[in-house]
């Protein structure tokens, strides 16, 4: 009997380790898989775009270059598009919602709450970088361009963006391809001659591809930078009470700028309280 009810309790021990529930991956864990999961849906949209282009024009994606006015010491830049009429840098953003910003504003805002820098200021950041490593005759022939997906839209101060006259451009990932070859034609129109020969292009995509630093180490420690640099920026723009300086969420922040009775500030919910 005491082997049979040694026998029963084991098994019953068993089923119920089996029937534990698996710990559940952290919710931080998850987004950043789905992130991940986005930004590879995003450039493959891109390489699509890309792949349309005419055969003369030669492209380079995933470059980083040295760069000493960079915090990190890089630049890393998502592509960048060599034509006979333009150089053109491509910096691609995957969020979704209304972005908001201007030509002058340092940081722009995905549905007015992430914050993030001018994507114009962040690519200009990455053409001086390409400007470090060719010769100064090629300076003034780039065009900087923002990509972002179709589940955003666009509130910003400028128009000039979406115009053809405009060297700052802001498109759709699924309208790259065709911005390019407006912004060219636009060119060819203004230029008489070529602004890059078939041999200078050849020779600009060389330096390039020379230049770039392909060290995995180097390239982490990049990322890590700036995802430090993220993290600080996000802690110094946190919402504080008023009063007690304790940091308050950004419904409570949106509760009490809505309601008048606070007059333009924020209190936590305890203070709050205090005011009613």
């Amino acid at each position: 009997m005491k082997l049979l009810s040694n026998l029963f309790k084991k098994s019953k021990q068993e089923k119920e380790q089996k029937a534990q529930i698996k710990p559940k991956a952290s919710k931080k864990n998850h987004h950043e898989k789905v992130a991940i999961r986005k930004g590879e849906i995003g450039e493959y949209k891109i390489d699509i775009q890309l792949a349309q282009l005419p055969k003369e024009y030669i492209h380079l994606s995933d470059i980083m270059l040295k760069n000493d006015k960079a915090k990190s010491g890089y630049s890393q830049i998502d592509h960048i598009v060599i034509t006979p009429y333009g150089i053109f840098v491509i910096e691609t953003k995957n969020y979704q919602g209304t972005i908001y910003g201007g030509k002058d504003r340092k940081t722009w805002s995905v549905n007015g709450k992430f914050k993030m820098m001018n994507p114009f200021i962040q690519n200009y950041g990455h053409i001086q970088a390409i400007k470090n490593h060719i010769e100064e005759k090629y300076h003034h022939s780039f065009i900087s361009m923002v990509s972002f997906t179709k589940r955003c839209t666009f509130k910003i101060d400028e128009l000039d963006f979406r115009k053809m006259s405009s060297d700052e451009l802001i498109v759709y990932d699924v309208e790259l391809s065709e911005y390019i070859h407006r912004k060219v034609s636009v060119n060819k129109i203004h230029n008489k001659e070529l602004i890059l020969k078939e041999d200078e292009i050849k020779r600009i995509y060389s330096i390039l591809v020379e230049a770039n630093i392909e060290d995995h180490s180097i390239r982490e420690q990049h990322v890590q930078s700036l995802k430090l640099e993220g993290e600080v920026h996000s802690q110094n723009q946190q919402v504080k009470c008023c009063v007690c300086n304790k940091t308050v969420s950004d419904k409570v922040k949106s509760f009490c700028l809505s309601s008048k009775k606070f007059n333009g500030k924020i209190y936590c919910f305890e203070h709050q309280k205090s005011l009613v």
